[in-house]
């Protein structure tokens, strides 16, 4: 009886102890969630309702925990090849209508440069229609100065980012052929323009840098280590995990908590959609005293969204409720 009384309190000694490090509260902790899709879905009507009361989809968000809303700013979206043909959704002008409404609720923003008229991702990254002839010299101008301009519209209008993407998921490079991952030189370079862009407006935005290796430590550790030698200069890694291309979510555990003990910068995951809960608290438990957390990708329209066919909040965005009063000072 003794010896099974002494095992019982060692290990309820050792669930307390495991549970005080999940239950750990992060400070500046990030849930956040990119909802750049919005403004389409509200101008096909779509509505949002909480407890029977219709709401902006965002305050909804926000109640349930949300502090932070990533927005996708394209170049020339309206273009005929162009994300939003004749009609130009997360251009300049539609970025700066939802940055003010980011705002005006209290939340904190991203903003994710793809640097293209259309999606750039590891298996296309194509430059705008305007840059596609430009020498290396003058788009690095480009890149400079488009960046500038977004920021400074931005910044005038009372609604500058708190962090800023140079570029989006450029494991593979961006604005190809120029800037492709086999020319590391000239991507970096291209990367370093883009921040001197938002530095020439403000020092205060976060700078991260976006790769979709969630699971590969060995790609990760390849692609950073490159930039920091060619001296590109940022605050943040932000990693995409999705299963089926980042495996499982031991491996994203332990890329994240290597590459937070391998390097000063800050490790975030900005993309994600499934296993909600394990990527938060693997987000919010990696080792040492740094900015932690998610940024869900358009959980208002794709894949396991947040709210059902009706406009409601289903038991997914209640699970984000839970994260934020764990995690969340």
């Amino acid at each position: 009886m003794k010896k099974n009384l002494i095992v019982y309190v060692f290990l309820t000694f050792i669930v307390i102890a495991s549970s005080g490090a999940q239950t750990k509260k992060v400070k500046n902790g990030i849930l956040g969630a990119d909802i750049s899709f919005l403004p389409e879905l509200e101008a096909r009507g779509r509505k949002f309702y909480d407890k029977g009361v219709e709401k902006d989809a965002m305050e909804i968000l926000k109640d349930y925990g949300f502090n932070y809303i990533r927005l996708r700013v394209f170049n020339d979206p309206a273009a005929p090849k162009g994300y939003s043909p004749g009609k130009g959704f997360c251009d300049l002008e539609h970025t700066k209508i939802m940055a003010r409404r980011i705002k005006a609720l209290g939340l904190k923003f991203l903003l994710d440069f793809h640097y293209s008229d259309t999606w750039a991702d590891p298996g296309k990254q194509f430059k705008p229609a305007k840059w596609t002839d430009l020498s290396f010299p003058a788009l690095n101008d480009s890149v400079r100065y488009f960046t500038k301009r977004v920021l400074t519209e931005l910044k005038e209008q009372g609604t500058l980012p708190d962090m800023v993407q140079v570029g989006n998921e450029i494991n593979h490079g961006m604005l190809w052929p120029t800037g492709k991952n086999n020319n590391m030189d000239s991507l970096a370079t291209l990367v370093k323009s883009g921040i001197a862009g938002i530095k020439e407006v403000s020092s205060k935005p976060k700078i991260m840098i976006h790769i979709a290796c969630g699971g590969q430590n060995e790609e990760s550790i390849k692609f950073i280590d490159a930039f920091l030698e060619r001296g590109v200069k940022f605050d943040i890694i932000g990693q995409s995990y999705y299963p089926e291309w980042h495996g499982t979510i031991m491996d994203l555990k332990n890329n994240l908590t290597d590459l937070t003990k391998r390097y000063k910068q800050d490790v975030i995951v900005v993309e994600y959609s499934q296993k909600k809960r394990e990527v938060n608290d693997v987000a919010f438990q990696l080792p040492g005293k740094k900015i932690k957390g998610t940024m869900i990708w358009e959980p208002l329209s794709w894949g396991e969204t947040v709210f059902d066919k009706d406009g409601n909040p289903n038991t997914f965005l209640s699970t984000y409720s839970d994260i934020s009063k764990l995690y969340l000072k």
